[in-house]
């Protein structure tokens, strides 16, 4: 029987580990470690690789290294400064990763109610402990249902007007790369899990993720197959951006909400 990232009983298996770290990328995720936990202190709860990294799956020049950290108390203005530099450190002194994306988080939002489908599954499922005790242990198991997709992509719709905000400010060929590559990587994965509990299972992989699109919107698939390769090698043409915000983009936000429903409004942020 086909794994598609479920256990025997259907539930997510925990993606990525330290030990699938290519060599290439150990020194990064070392310093990373170690800058981390000297940067917060006893502030800090516990940190987390996720993406290509902890997959083994990391392009050397090309990836980028992302991590998630959870502190005991909510993040403050001084926190999110010391995230900021972190990150362009790690950033400037290891020319293997192309980018860091740090989140940072109090564990008491990482673990409420209003998040355990969104937030919560991601630690618990896309995320590998690199520091501190795992907050995985306080979260449930999870399957591939329509619950978890309404709250972890069905809010593409309001995030539409700040795409378009973005591609009109742009104006330099990087900028217009670093969108294409954000904008293709949140539509594959919006498109992909509008098919998750149809398809019943689960990939990172964003190729594989148009593919098993592309089986239940044949009409779209050459779309989503497009986006998929400028996720991995972005383009720095205004016209690919136009086509995710006025085409693509605006179909699978009314197609997700038709399937799913809206994600459950939060009082944060």
């Amino acid at each position: 029987m086909e794994h598609r990232g479920l256990d025997a009983y259907g539930y997510f298996d925990r993606e990525g580990s330290l030990g699938q770290v290519q060599d290439g990328f150990r020194g990064v995720v070392a310093a990373a470690r170690e800058r981390i936990a000297e940067a917060y202190g006893r502030r800090l709860h516990s940190a987390y690789l996720y993406g290509s990294v902890p997959r083994g799956t990391a392009r050397p020049g090309r990836s980028d290294l992302d991590l998630l950290i959870a502190l005991h108390h909510e993040p403050a203005d001084e926190d999110r400064d010391i995230a900021e530099v972190l990150a362009r450190g790690l950033d400037e002194d290891f020319e293997e990763i192309d980018g860091v994306g740090l989140l940072l988080y109090g564990k008491d939002t990482l673990l409420s109610e209003q998040e355990r489908f969104d937030l919560g599954w991601f630690l618990a499922c896309l995320c590998t402990p690199l520091l501190g005790a795992d907050l995985a242990e306080h979260l449930p198991r999870y399957r591939p249902d329509s619950l978890l997709a309404r709250e972890t992509n069905g809010d593409l719709a309001d995030v539409l007007p700040t795409w378009r905000a973005k591609a009109q400010a742009a104006s330099a060929p990087d900028e217009y790369r670093k969108l294409s590559r954000d904008f293709a990587r949140r539509l594959v994965r919006t498109g992909f899990t509008l098919v998750m509990p149809r398809w019943g299972g689960w990939t990172s992989d964003l190729a594989e993720s148009a593919e098993v699109f592309g089986t239940y919107y044949p009409e779209r698939a050459a779309q989503m197959r497009a986006a998929a390769a400028a996720a991995l090698d972005p383009v720095a043409d205004p016209a690919v951006l136009r086509g995710y915000i006025e085409d693509l983009g605006p179909w699978l936000a009314d197609e997700y909400t038709a399937r799913h429903g809206t994600k459950t409004r939060r009082t944060r942020r």
